[in-house]
């Protein structure tokens, strides 16, 4: 008896979406703050047209870019939640799109001056 009930239990949770163990819904006020957090690095991103960084300018950029790429991969794209494998590749491509950025510039000798 306790079987049928754990079956139509787990159904029900099936029907409905509910998945205990793999529950990634947030509440709105967390997407909220993250919302707000993406808004001020891209305000940030964009003042660097305004602001003289000096020498840091790419690098802060670089920082900015990374920052805000993991926070919506991880978070809205819930990839903290999936499997290992999918983090990987995402994160092997924002490496290799740094690195294709920095030899880019390197050919142009940007770094030099």
């Amino acid at each position: 008896m306790g079987t049928t009930t754990e079956h139509v239990e787990h159904a029900e949770a099936e029907t409905h979406g509910h998945h205990d163990e793999h529950s990634t819904h947030k509440s709105t006020s967390y997407y909220v703050k993250v919302t707000l957090v993406l808004a001020a690095l891209t305000a940030l991103e964009t003042s660097t047209y305004w602001i003289d960084f000096g020498q840091f300018f790419l690098p802060a950029l670089l920082i900015m870019m990374a920052i805000k790429f993991i926070m919506v991969v991880s978070l809205f794209m819930h990839l903290k939640f999936d499997n290992k494998i999918f983090s990987w590749l995402f994160y092997s491509g924002l490496i290799l799109a740094v690195l294709v950025y920095c030899a880019f510039l390197a050919c142009f000798q940007f770094f030099s001056s």
